[in-house]
C-alpha cells in the first residue's frame, strides 16, 4: 500500500511487518497524523522499497520471515547512515533491545504499543533526523564556500561572521576576535588561517594568559643559552615555528605591559630577538588575537597599550553568545551528540524533547564550551538512546540542589545535605569554567588555596579542560 505525501508534514515514513494487520493498524494511525506512509511485508521487500524512494524513518519488526530485523536494520545502516530505524516487537528482552541498538535502531517499541508514546518516539525521531541533515547540508556548504571545520550555525548574526571572515582570511592584516569565554574564538581564528595563503603553513595557538610574563616571553621569542638560570640549551620561539604561516595570541587581554611592548615591535617591524640575544631575527608571521576583556576599557584604564590596541584591532571579528543565537543549540546538540557517541564507540543517541527544552531555556554564561561539556557528560552517563533532562546538570534545568541526596537518602543528616549541596555548587561552577580552578576561585571570590582544600575534602575530580 502506498500514499501521497501530505503537504502538512511532507514526512515519510516505511513500515516493514509480515502481519497485515499490524501494518494496517500503523497505516491508519500515521496517516490521520498527516504522514505518508508505505509498507512491505519482510526485510527484503523494504529494501528494494527504500533503493526506490526516500524516507524520514522505518519503523521495522524486529521477527521477519527470511532476514530479522536486526540483520535487516544492519543492512539499512550500510545504505542510509543516519536514517532513523524504530524497531517494534512482540519480544522485548533485554538481548533484543541491546542488539537491536548495537545494530543501529533509534528506538525500541513493545507490542501492543501505546499510540501517543509511539507518535511521540516518531516525531522525536524525525526532528532529530532533520536536524542532523540540516547540519550535514549546512557545513557541506560552509566545507565548499569557505573551508570551515567544525563551526555549526545558521542563525543570521553567525552568517555575518562567516562572510566576514571569508573576506579577511585572504589578507595579511592582523585580526582581532572578541567574544566571552567559551563561544569558540579559536576555531575562528583556525578557520582564518585555513581560508588564507597560508594555509600550508603552521598555525601556532598560545594562551598567553596562561603564563607567568617570563616563561611566556621565552616560550614567544626564544632564548639563548644560559639567558636565564635553567636555560640550558637554546631554544627557538613560536615566532620562528610560526614564520610564514599565523600565530594565534589566545587571551591577550591579560599579557602584561612589558610584553606587550616587544609584541607591538614584531608587529611593526617584523624583527625581534632572542632573550638574552643580541641578534636580530626576521619573521613573516600573520598575528590573530582573541579575548574577553574589553581591550578599550583596558586601554583607558592603562593596562593596555593604546598603540598596540589600534595595531591588533585592523579588523574585529566579534561573536555573539550562545544566549544571542539559541535557533543554533539543536544544530550544535546534534553535532556534539555525533562527536562523542563516535569518540566513545557508542550507538547513536537523541536528546528527549524535554531535554531539549531545558537547553534552550538555558542562558549560557558558558557559552558553546558548556554546551558541548553537557552533552558529552549526557552521553556518557546515558544508558539507552534517548538523553532525558535527568542527565542533564542540575543548574541548566533548574533542578534543587538540596533535593538529590535527600531523594536517595530521606534520613540523611543535616550535615551531610549541606556537604552535598557544597560539592554541586563547586562542580556546576567548576564546569561553568571549563574546570579552570583559578577562575572558579575568582568567580566565588576566595583565594584558590582554599578552593583546593574545598575541592580535595569533597573528593571532587577534576576534568581535563576543553580549548576554548
Amino acid at each position: 500500500m502506498a500514499s501521497t505525501p501530505n503537504a502538512a508534514t511532507g514526512h515519510r515514513i516505511l513500515i516493514i511487518d509480515d502481519e497485515a494487520g499490524i501494518r494496517e493498524s500503523l497505516e491508519t494511525l500515521l496517516t490521520l497524523e498527516g504522514y505518508a506512509v508505505d509498507s512491505a511485508p519482510d526485510g527484503e521487500v523494504g529494501l528494494d522499497i527504500l533503493e526506490q524512494r526516500s524516507y524520514d524513518l522505518v519503523l521495522l519488526d524486529l521477527a521477519l520471515p527470511g532476514q530479522n530485523g536486526i540483520e535487516i536494520v544492519g543492512r539499512i545502516r550500510e545504505r542510509e547512515h543516519e536514517l532513523p530505524v524504530i524497531m517494534i516487537t512482540a519480544y522485548g528482552t533485554v538481548d533484543n533491545v541491546v542488539d537491536a541498538i548495537r545494530a543501529g535502531a533509534q528506538n525500541f517499541v513493545q507490542k501492543p504499543w501505546d499510540n501517543e508514546k509511539l507518535l511521540a518516539d516518531i516525531r522525536s525521531a524525525i526532528a532529530r533526523f532533520r536536524v542532523e541533515e540540516e547540519n550535514v547540508q549546512l557545513k557541506r556548504a560552509l566545507k565548499q564556500r569557505y573551508n570551515f571545520e567544525h563551526i555549526v550555525g545558521k542563525s543570521e548574526t553567525m552568517l555575518r561572521i562567516f562572510d566576514l571572515v571569508a573576506q579577511v582570511a585572504p589578507s595579511r592584516s592582523t585580526v582581532l576576535v572578541l567574544g566571552e569565554s567559551g563561544t569558540g574564538k579559536e576555531l575562528i581564528a583556525k578557520a582564518i588561517h585555513a581560508n588564507s595563503p597560508r594555509r600550508d603553513k603552521p598555525f601556532v595557538p598560545v594562551n598567553t594568559g596562561a603564563m607567568p610574563t617570563d616563561l611566556l616571553e621565552s616560550t614567544l621569542f626564544g632564548h639563548v643559552k644560559g639567558a636565564f638560570t635553567s636555560a640550558i640549551a637554546a631554544k627557538k620561539g613560536l615566532f620562528e615555528v610560526a614564520n610564514g604561516g599565523t600565530l594565534f595570541l589566545d587571551e591577550i587581554g591579560t599579557m602584561g605591559m612589558d610584553t606587550q611592548a616587544k609584541i607591538l615591535r614584531v608587529l611593526q617591524d617584523k624583527r625581534f630577538m632572542h632573550l638574552g640575544g643580541v641578534q636580530e631575527i626576521q619573521v613573516d608571521v600573520r598575528i590573530l588575537a582573541a579575548t574577553n576583556v574589553d581591550l578599550r576599557l583596558a586601554v583607558r584604564e592603562g593596562r593596555f597599550r593604546e598603540d598596540l590596541y589600534y595595531r591588533l584591532n585592523v579588523i574585529s571579528v566579534e561573536l555573539p553568545p550562545l544566549r544571542s543565537r539559541r535557533e543554533d543549540i539543536p544544530l550544535l546538540v546534534s553535532h556534539f551528540l555525533k562527536h562523542f557517541t563516535a569518540e566513545n564507540e557508542l550507538p547513536s543517541r537523541t536528546l528527549a524533547s524535554d531535554a531539549m527544552r531545558a537547553l534552550i531555556d538555558y542562558d549560557w554564561p558558558g557559552n558553546v564550551r558548556e554546551l558541548e561539556n553537557v552533552i558529552e557528560r549526557g552521553v556518557v552517563l546515558s544508558s539507552g538512546p534517548v538523553i532525558g533532562s535527568d542527565l542533564l546538570p542540575g543548574h541548566v534545568t533548574g533542578r534543587s540542589y538540596s533535593s538529590s541526596l535527600l531523594e536517595h537518602n530521606p534520613d540523611a543528616s543535616l550535615f551531610d545535605i549541606l556537604e552535598d549541596i557544597e560539592r554541586r555548587i563547586i562542580m556546576d561552577k567548576l564546569e561553568r569554567s571549563n574546570w579552570n580552578q583559578t577562575e572558579a576561585a575568582e568567580q566565588f571570590r576566595i583565594p584558590l588555596s582554599t578552593l583546593n582544600q574545598k575541592i580535595k575534602r569533597l573528593n571532587i575530580e577534576i576534568k581535563k579542560r576543553v580549548k576554548d
